[in-house]
């Protein structure tokens, strides 16, 4: 489409003063350091990657999954001296995922998943193909240590203070004895059911029951062998939170929606998603219906909308803490934030203040503390924060700082320890300690610097001793414009090798998601950390690298996650993605004809619409399972109108595959439960079609999107390189010999 380059080649100008700025300052810096020594693929993803973390309730006891090259375990450890310790003993690369790690009420017991979800066929993941099948199972294992024991197939485990296991298979929810003793139980209830919530006393087990077009809470009585329903309406309940004392329920009511409503998450227009809080008083009434009703309910503005972000990454969006007060998220001033809500009603009392967003936050045994880590102060990190839920006036403490970056906080049961997941520049996740019991918190701010961490406390995890922590470079923030004048976010990687007037490649990489935001240092998520060590591996290879935060990514506020035109409404974000092309031809140490691009998903979907749209800019891209044809692949939307479907196919790259000059490389699992396969399948027959496109393949049978096999992301990380290496380090003359299409083996 003509309208991207005709509006979005005004980037350059905008951003070249800044970027010959910015560079050359960075090249000065870089200039007196030592050149760094070439590093491995294998030495940047040999770091164990940390997640799950989680703390026992009445114990000072925490576990949490380390990723060890593939090898994937429950590790514990304990307080007061944290000495971290392997629980488990899976000790093969076999793309079984861990998940989903809770403690017993007593702490002596954990239980978690093992393996990755269902297609639509029914299937568990299987990335070995191994012919005896996969299967997603909850297990239990002792603190203690010895053999853990199959509880049942299923995932999602929630034990009661009783000892019971509820978990879900096919939708079904299931009850288990904790110990092993009798059968698993069967709670027969029509639809697909999940979020399951014990009551404090285990007494009963409240779920959310989905019914298609609406939704009920249902309530479990365990003595009784009885269901009841809160207030069940045609509207959509959800959220369902259990009062302290185990006689309230909290839960979310979105309204019903009229049936011919656009449905279709990258297509249809953008609306509000209003939202309300209601209570049942009484939820261990015996009874088919409980009554409840609303205390509190949103704007109707776009800014009121239901704050789905705090379902998928953060802390819930609904928890009932201490003093009958509630804790929200709403982004009702624009930003994700939370809110003290009265169980009586009345108006939310804002609890994190700023134009910055929080992301994941928890509670102190009490209920009356809450913990989170926010981008506030620093909008492309992550820090750790903490603040009361009482009333008066609200006061953001910080719990740490610098140049690192913080998730996951977790204070354990005595009060006084905080356990976190921590990384930086140079220092991927790892698991970290530190004392709160100090009268002030505000002084416990751990500062980050050449590597070294001034903590009171050592880490909990470590990584490797060769780990070339020394060689990496520091990604610097950049801020360039679009050419509609959006400020866009970005990661600049540049090379530390000696050379500062070498005109050098250079690369625009691309998160997926696309609710994602890239950070100033190794991710939190497993995805985007092997993303991260792709970018340094890059640097380290002699290209400068350019992750770009485009629109409709998180951290800069709903505005800009919620741009107007963005995916298959216009692809605003595209705009962006041109501009750090832009942004890098203008540097003065790049040679601006050999600027490529690669990315996953949703990076994926935008490294093929450069290369459609702007093989004039990029020279190159490596696309991972891409979007390549919004309306295949638009969540199975429905009543979407004939003219937001040819939008939407028009703002997809298969639309502009006339104009693609560049050479590509598809990088796709066939199993991919994200994106549909096909999608691939079909662009790739559309360049054939066209000719003239050079297409290299690399194919893994039974992968998922998210690669399960460590040895899966060695493998198309070298490809990647390599395919690089032709393209983008060699003269053209050299890169037309290429071979035309070449379809790389599966490495396994």
């Amino acid at each position: 489409m003509a309208k991207y380059r005709d509006l979005l080649c005004l980037s350059v100008v905008i951003a070249f003063i800044a970027a010959q700025t910015i560079f050359g300052a960075l090249v000065h810096a870089q200039d007196q350091s030592q050149p760094a020594k070439r590093v491995t693929l294998e030495q940047l993803l040999s770091a164990p990657f940390a997640a799950d973390l989680v703390a026992a309730k009445r114990v000072n006891r925490i576990a949490w999954t380390l990723d060890d090259n593939g090898k994937r375990n429950i590790w514990v450890a304990e307080a007061p001296k944290f000495e971290a310790r392997r629980l488990t003993s899976y000790l093969q690369d076999d793309g079984q995922e861990l998940s989903q790690v809770n403690f017993s009420e007593d702490g002596n017991t954990i239980v978690y998943t093992r393996g990755g979800e269902k297609n639509s066929a029914g299937q568990s993941p299987n990335p070995t193909s191994n012919p005896a099948g996969a299967t997603q199972a909850v297990w239990a294992i002792e603190f203690s240590g010895g053999e853990p024991r199959k509880i049942d197939d299923g995932h999602s485990p929630k034990i009661s203070s009783q000892g019971m296991v509820a978990y879900i298979r096919d939708g079904v929810i299931y009850l288990a004895s904790l110990n092993g003793v009798g059968k698993p139980s069967q709670l027969v209830v029509r639809g697909q059911n999940h979020s399951e919530e014990w009551s404090p006393d285990g007494s009963r087990l409240a779920f959310v029951s989905s019914r298609g077009d609406h939704s009920f809470i249902a309530i479990y009585n365990v003595a009784a062998k009885a269901i009841s329903y809160l207030a069940a309406s045609v509207d959509s309940d959800s959220n369902p939170a259990w009062s302290l004392d185990g006689k309230r329920i909290a839960f979310v009511r979105r309204p019903a929606q009229p049936r011919d409503t656009p449905q279709g998450y990258f297509i249809e227009p953008d609306r509000p998603h209003p939202w309300a809080v209601w209570v049942a008083a009484d939820a261990t009434k015996d009874a088919p219906a409980i009554p409840a009703h609303e205390i509190w309910h949103s704007s109707t503005d776009p800014n009121g909308s239901f704050p789905y972000m705090a379902d998928d990454t953060g802390g819930g969006v609904l928890n009932w803490a201490a003093d009958d007060r509630l804790v929200i998220a709403s982004e009702e001033d624009g930003w994700q934030h939370l809110y003290s809500l009265s169980v009586e009603g009345g108006k939310p009392q804002l609890l994190t203040l700023g134009e910055c967003e929080v992301e994941q936050w928890s509670f102190s045994a009490d209920r009356k503390t809450v913990y989170f880590n926010s981008n506030c102060g620093d909008i492309d990190r992550r820090h750790l924060w903490w603040v009361s839920i009482g009333g008066g006036t609200v006061v953001n403490a910080p719990l740490s700082g610098g140049d690192g970056i913080e998730w996951s906080p977790r204070v354990l049961a005595n009060g006084k320890d905080l356990v976190y997941l921590a990384s930086g520049a140079a220092d991927p996740s790892e698991v970290r300690h530190e004392d709160i019991s100090t009268p002030n918190k505000k002084d416990l701010a751990p500062e980050y610097g050449n590597h070294n961490r001034i903590l009171s406390s050592q880490p909990i995890t470590r990584r490797p001793k060769d780990f070339p922590a020394g060689e990496l470079v520091t990604p610097q923030q950049v801020i360039f414009k679009a050419a509609d004048g959006v400020d866009v976010h970005g990661q600049l990687f540049v090379p530390r090798d000696g050379r500062p007037r070498e005109k050098h490649p250079a690369l625009v990489f691309m998160h997926g998601g696309s609710m994602r935001q890239m950070l100033l240092g190794w991710h939190y998520m497993y995805y985007y950390s092997n993303a991260y060590a792709m970018n340094q591996y890059l640097a380290n290879r002699g290209y400068v690298v350019l992750s770009v935060n485009y629109r409709s990514g998180i951290g800069y506020g709903r505005a800009f996650r919620e741009a107007p035109g963005r995916a298959g409404r216009g692809a605003t974000e595209y705009r962006d993605v041109v501009a750090a092309g832009k942004f890098l031809q203008a540097l003065a140490d790049v040679d601006p004809s050999r600027v490529g691009l690669w990315g996953g998903s949703y990076g994926g979907f935008l490294t093929a619409m450069g290369l459609a749209h702007n093989s004039d800019i990029f020279a190159a891209g490596v696309d991972f399972h891409g979007v390549h044809d919004w309306p295949t692949d638009n969540w199975d939307g429905k009543n979407i109108a004939p003219d937001l479907t040819k939008l939407a196919h028009e703002s997809s790259p298969v639309s502009a595959v006339e104009t693609w000059k560049s050479p590509v490389l598809f990088i796709h699992g066939d199993d991919d439960r994200n994106v549909y396969f096909t999608q691939t399948v079909d662009l790739i027959a559309r360049l054939r079609a066209k000719g003239g496109v050079t297409i290299e393949q690399l194919i893994f049978p039974d992968e998922i999107h998210d690669l399960l096999l460590h040895r899966d992301w060695l493998g198309a990380y070298e490809v990647e390189a390599e395919f690089f290496e032709r393209y983008l380090k060699h003269d053209t003359a050299h890169s037309k010999t290429a071979q035309a299409t070449t379809t790389v083996p599966n490495p396994n």
